[in-house]
């Protein structure tokens, strides 16, 4: 049976792309008032700050993004398009904004508390469909605005990020281009950031993003 452990701050501080994999299989803890539900990674896209045009902080720091600029190990809740929020894992030095976008993962513990928080949001036709996308991802888990900043390796805290001890080995990774996003930051060619456990049915489809239509 495979141990997991809470990371140092220092295991944040690392290269996004290291991190981005490394969170693959990494156990996501959510504790609420009406349950806990535990999430298996299995999907991440990676965001590089100032060297990302697809990233929030490619034009440096906002009140939207300031948790990207600050201690890493934090988890950075976003809004997109008014509709449903995503959540980050901060990572990189502080001032030097990076994060981790959970994409999809696999609902390990408290999948009955999931499924109810879904249904209640929308339909959900099957388990495989619990955290498939990061907007389902942060319905199943019940993440707001109003954890933005979270400390993940708090471990009497309402998120918890644990990690394989001692770390997996050799593992089949696939990564590709990011989803939805648009202009420069979507090139597959020079933004392959997206990764994911190969064979993972909860690994979300990929979408380019929709063209944007030119103002007369």
């Amino acid at each position: 049976m495979t141990a997991f452990r809470i990371p140092e701050r220092a295991w944040f501080e690392r290269d996004v792309h290291t991190v981005a994999r490394d969170l693959l299989g990494a156990h996501l803890l959510r504790r609420s008032p009406d349950g806990t539900v535990v999430l298996r990674v299995t999907e991440v896209e990676a965001y590089d700050g100032a060297n990302d045009p697809g990233s929030h902080a490619y034009r440096g720091p906002t009140a939207r993004n300031a948790t990207m600029f600050g201690e890493p190990g934090h988890v950075y809740v976003y809004r997109h398009l008014g509709l449903h929020h995503c959540v980050n894992v901060v990572c990189a030095p502080p001032g030097r904004a990076a994060a981790v976008l959970l994409r999809a993962g696999e609902v390990v513990e408290g999948a009955d508390l999931a499924r109810a928080r879904r249904q209640a949001a929308g339909r959900c036709d099957s388990d495989r469909q619990l955290t498939r996308g990061p907007a389902r991802l942060t319905v199943a888990l019940a993440l707001t605005l109003a954890d933005d900043g979270a400390d993940l390796l708090d471990r009497a805290g309402d998120l918890v990020l644990t990690v394989p001890d001692p770390a997996p080995g050799a593992r089949e990774v696939a990564s590709g281009p990011r989803v939805g996003v648009s202009g420069e930051g979507g090139r597959a060619d020079l933004y392959p950031w997206r990764c994911w456990l190969v064979g993972e049915p909860t690994v979300s489809d990929y979408r380019a993003a929709s063209p944007r239509r030119r103002r007369a």
